[in-house]
């Protein structure tokens, strides 16, 4: 009580026009010493990445030179490096760098990774990797991810408001920081074989439901749809159980015991060399006559089918009468 006894009433309090939450643009004059330390991040790049930035990599150094940040690419270990001078006056600048550096090493174009620098874009990227061990299943998941024709993709990044890139083993993501939370839950839940079709059904309600003004304070959760899990029951395949019994199983015979059964061990080689001679002219008449037996059967006429169908005799003007007066009848005995 004591306090709010001797406050005075500042100007901005009652100040309608006045945005307390907007976060102002940060500018030079706020910072003339500039920076007391330098920081500096490092990052790696996949070989087949070195061609494209070895040829936009003057455009990078231009873009950050203007945010008194130095760019250098190292073609031997192939890795990205950047860095801060005396002149550069925002601290947050480099973190943005770092951030660039990540997404160019992840296949992101240059045109789209250098709005990372811009205040309200963020980025992440989203290791999908680890998540399944079978690599047939990852490909099946990840390829649900995409859609037909990227479909699924473009939907997502039109609900959040992302740029979405998926590459390998990750996903780059780049947007505000509410989209890229809903973008990362959607793309991990997709990996654990959650169809991505119901979260986007989900977005698309919740975002017709922020547009209108009379719904935006209340709980969503009537609106919302509640996808229940569907477990399949499958047969169980019950294994027969063995008798046990303590000996080990016969030792399967070798090739040696084999041929020793049938005598051809005790063969010299040019007999064993008549016999394979044998065997192969076997085999070869064999395929002769099935090939023989199989051309005759093309000249073998086809069976006769017989068309002719018994006809049932016409019936004769008494059957046709008699037919009639019954059915005049029923009629009668109806009515």
């Amino acid at each position: 009580m004591g306090n709010k006894k001797n406050r005075k009433d500042k100007p901005w309090d009652n100040d309608p026009t006045l945005d307390k939450w907007k976060i102002e643009e940060f500018k030079p004059e706020y910072n003339p010493s500039g920076l007391l330390e330098e920081s500096s991040f490092a990052t790696l790049f996949p070989q087949y990445r070195e061609k494209y930035l070895k040829e936009i990599w003057p455009l990078v150094e231009k873009d950050l030179g203007k945010q008194n940040i130095i760019a250098e690419l190292d073609l031997v270990e192939g890795s990205m490096t950047v860095r801060t001078t005396k002149k550069t006056w925002d601290p947050y600048v480099i973190l943005k760098a770092r951030d660039l550096i990540k997404l160019l090493a992840r296949s992101v174009p240059y045109q789209q990774a250098m709005k990372i620098l811009q205040d309200g874009v963020f980025s992440d990227i989203v290791k999908i990797g680890g998540i399944i061990r079978n690599k047939e299943r990852f490909v099946k998941r990840r390829s649900r991810l995409i859609g037909p024709n990227g479909t699924t993709l473009k939907a997502l990044e039109i609900l959040t408001e992302c740029y979405i890139l998926v590459q390998g083993n990750t996903v780059s993501l780049m947007g505000p920081m509410k989209g890229i939370k809903v973008a990362r839950r959607v793309i991990i839940e997709t990996m654990q074989n959650i169809h991505p079709v119901y979260n986007i059904k989900e977005l698309m309600i919740k975002k017709e439901l922020a547009n209108n003004p009379e719904l935006v304070n209340e709980d969503w959760s009537r609106f919302l749809p509640d996808f229940k899990k569907r477990n399949v029951k499958r047969k169980n395949k019950s294994k027969e159980k063995k008798e046990y019994t303590p000996f080990p199983p016969e030792q399967m015979p070798r090739k040696e015991d084999l041929l020793m059964e049938t005598g051809e061990y005790f063969l010299s080689k040019k007999e064993k060399k008549v016999r394979e001679e044998e065997k192969a002219q076997e085999a070869k008449e064999q395929k002769k006559k099935a090939k023989e037996a199989k051309r005759a059967k093309s000249y073998e006429p086809p069976k006769e089918v017989n068309y002719t169908q018994k006809r049932q005799p016409e019936p004769s003007m008494d059957e046709l009468k008699a037919k009639f007066l019954k059915k005049k009848a029923k009629v009668r005995e109806e009515e």
